[in-house]
């Protein structure tokens, strides 16, 4: 199209140096004429005026009202000036067509280039064609159509166009820039190619001082360190800095890890972010969920935090398990591994076990979750409670729980009776979800209820310094004392209330988590069954 444009301006051109002689004597009076308008003009702000041009023809049977400039052709429009090789100009309109090496410049920091020009002196517009190149300190626009406003000072392409900087290269079908305010828009097709990544988008606005690029539309940015998909926000393109808003993600460069948020602060170079409400970290390798209204994250050291609402939720298995706690931190061992620690009023649920304490920490290296300070947990009608109850899983199934130090724990037979043990530590084994055996070691004490005939035949206490008991289907089969234990039989008409529970018993049952949605629920301890103050572990 270039070609063609370009050889019929070259016939026109020929076609004028045909007549060149021949018309000498009336070109000579058309150049008087043509200096009088010229020199009239220059009195008018807006006029158009010829600084220079080797030859000059006036062809008035084509067109009266226009000018034809040969060579060394120098337009000057206010304080704008324009060079080109040939020009067709005309005083009637305040405009001219400007052919072959077209420049323009504004001031000493303004200078574009192209092969056609059609200025409009009335609105001070410039539309230039093919091979458009535009400069301004240290910013360089590459085009093939090209418009420029010189009131507003803000040049705009349409079909495709490039803007180059000391750092970025930004192409889109539309932009615009603005030498004023150095900001540069983009809308369709957009693409911010920087050394580190490739950020891709809708519409985008940049500023070629900052270096920031402002996201105004569904965008992507991709890096060696991971993806960050958002709707709005900013990105310093500089400090690799970012705010983003409007349930943005961050994924991981390994991807298996995403962080959503309402709004996000990220910085992609230290791998530090901040997640402000609606917090979701999702580590799909370990099935982990991470979530709050506030929150922390190092890509880097694989570090993050939650809290404010806080839950965390494990799903390896069909049965996750829901914790909550004022404060979560997770830290990423390596792909397998994983450490949460969680502070403040932890409360957890899941179908075959629920708990509730101060502090928790879980380790997936060897499947270990540590309860600490105040510790309840309950299975099915099972309650146990000490200083440190330790849950041993395989594959996310409870195999083994230790309750260390004060070690309570109670089977609620129905509202009236409970079988009940205590001691210094309190083992108890799980299989399908359901307790199979429990060993009291030292100190033992034990309150036990036999069933004769579906009624129970009495209260059983003993005191040795080891009991153990084997359940099966939900019911005693095997009781163990070792050595030989004191025991006493009461009748149950005989029994006293105090005779029917172990000195300590609570029933803590108001505490129970009873769903995924009950562990946001806060219950505090009734002021008489507040534990005696006594010295505890605490999470390291």
């Amino acid at each position: 199209m270039s070609r063609e444009f370009r050889h019929k301006i070259s016939g026109r051109r020929n076609e004028s140096l045909t007549g060149l002689f021949c018309l000498f004597f009336l070109v000579s009076v058309s150049w008087g004429l043509a200096q009088d308008v010229t020199r009239k003009d220059r009195a008018q702000t807006k006029t158009i005026h010829i600084e220079h041009d080797d030859m000059m023809q006036f062809r008035k049977e084509v067109n009266p009202d226009v000018y034809v400039l040969i060579g060394n052709v120098s337009i000057r429009h206010d304080s704008t000036f324009m060079y080109c090789d040939s020009a067709y100009i005309s005083d009637k309109t305040n405009s001219f067509e400007a052919f072959d090496n077209v420049r323009i410049e504004q001031g000493d920091t303004l200078f574009i280039y192209g092969d056609y020009l059609y200025y409009d002196g009335n609105i001070s517009l410039a539309k230039l064609r093919y091979n458009v190149r535009m400069e301004n300190k240290g910013v360089t626009l590459f085009t093939d159509s090209f418009n420029f406003d010189r009131i507003k000072n803000i040049g705009y392409f349409f079909e495709g166009g490039v803007i180059v900087d000391s750092l970025n290269e930004l192409s889109s079908i539309y932009g615009q820039y603005s030498p004023d305010t150095k900001i540069a828009n983009f809308r369709r097709d957009v693409k911010l190619n920087n050394p580190n990544f490739v950020l891709t988008s809708d519409t985008l606005e940049y500023n070629t001082q900052t270096k920031v690029a402002t996201i105004l539309g569904p965008s992507v940015i991709e890096s060696d360190s991971g993806t960050i998909h958002s709707t709005r926000g900013w990105y310093n393109t500089n400090t690799e800095e970012s705010m983003l808003y409007e349930r943005s993600i961050v994924i991981s460069r390994d991807k298996y890890k995403t962080i959503t948020a309402d709004s996000m602060f990220y910085n992609r170079l230290t791998g530090y972010g901040e997640a402000f409400e609606n917090m979701v970290i999702n580590d799909t390798l370990n099935k982990v969920i991470l979530t709050g209204n506030y929150g922390y994250f190092n890509d880097i050291s694989n570090v993050a935090l939650a809290t404010d609402s806080a839950r965390f939720v494990e799903y390896s298995q069909g049965d996750s398990i829901f914790v909550h706690a004022d404060t979560f931190r997770m830290r990423t061992i390596d792909e397998k591994f994983r450490e949460i620690k969680a502070y403040y009023g932890v409360r957890f649920y899941r179908t075959d076990i629920q708990g509730v304490c101060d502090s928790m920490q879980f380790n997936t290296r060897d499947s270990l979750l540590y309860l600490y300070k105040e510790p309840i947990l309950w299975n099915s009608n099972y309650q146990m409670n000490g200083d440190t109850i330790v849950l041993y899983f395989n594959d996310s199934t409870v195999e083994k729980v230790h309750v260390i130090n004060y070690a309570f724990a109670v089977e609620k037979l129905d509202s009236t009776y409970c079988n009940q043990m205590k001691g210094r530590d309190l083992v108890a084994y799980f299989e399908g979800g359901e307790m199979t055996q429990a060993d009291v070691n030292g100190n033992a004490e034990t309150i036990y209820y036999p069933i004769d005939n579906g009624s129970f035949a009495g209260r059983n206490k003993t005191e040795s310094s080891f009991f153990s008991i084997s359940v099966k289907n939900r019911k005693p089969y095997k009781i163990r004392t070792w050595p030989a234990s004191n025991g006493t039989i009461l009748p149950l008409p005989d029994l006293s209330p105090e005779d029917k529970y172990l000195k300590g018993f609570v029933d803590f049952d108001y505490l129970r988590p009873k769903n995924k949605d009950d562990i946001f629920v806060k219950k505090k301890r009734k002021a008489e069954d507040v534990t005696p103050v006594r010295k505890m572990r605490h999470l390291q």
